[in-house]
């Protein structure tokens, strides 16, 4: 099994490629798009998408993990770290490869055992898990190789990790066909132009 993991950005964004064999991970690939603050944000988000679509045609993953968006005090950050996300999840949409979510403190717990581990600890364990003869760098890329081994270690252990609930169709996809709501707001409508056709 092939996970690519994401630790997304704007101004950068970290990617990791791992291979699972039986209880066996080994690191494929990893680094770090580094996008120009002289781009706009549209060019800095189709040069994110450009990289995502690559990787995957390249390495054909079974996975893609995500660090999860998580509320942060800087609004300017969240913003940032949400638009990467929604170029690589659109990415994978459109190579149909399944989306699966952790947050920092998960990733963190699933790679060092803690979900207070500092980039350090975590660049260290992820050498360690990959038997990498050196810590990957720079830290994004630990950070997304350390997404992609909480991905399959979870995914192994049949425990798949969804999306965050704000997004609900992730958790909960809306089934075809009418709902109460569809319906009430037809059959709204229906009266309106009744009505109006009468007057």
């Amino acid at each position: 099994m092939i996970i690519l993991g994401i630790d997304p950005g704007t101004a950068a964004l970290g990617y990791g490629i791992i291979e699972r064999t039986g209880g066996r991970l080994r690191a494929v690939d990893h680094g770090c798009l580094e996008t120009s603050p002289d781009l706009s944000l549209p060019e800095r988000l189709v040069a994110i998408h450009r990289l995502v679509s690559d990787l995957i045609q390249l390495h054909s993953p079974d996975l893609v993990g995500v660090e999860r968006l998580f509320f942060s005090r800087n609004a300017q950050t969240a913003f940032a770290v949400g638009q990467a996300r929604g170029v690589v999840l659109l990415a994978a949409g459109q190579h149909g490869v399944t989306v699966r979510e952790a947050t920092p403190n998960e990733v963190k717990s699933a790679v060092a055992g803690h979900g207070a581990a500092d980039k350090e600890q975590v660049q260290r364990m992820v050498g360690i898990v990959l038997g990498m003869a050196e810590p990957p760098e720079p830290d994004d890329a630990a950070d997304a190789l350390a997404v992609a081994i909480c991905v399959a270690n979870r995914e192994r252990a049949g425990e798949q990790l969804t999306a965050a609930v704000m997004d609900r169709s992730a958790i909960a996809p809306i089934t075809r066909g009418e709902s109460s709501f569809d319906r009430a707001v037809r059959e709204a409508v229906a009266r309106e132009r009744a009505a109006a056709r009468r007057g």
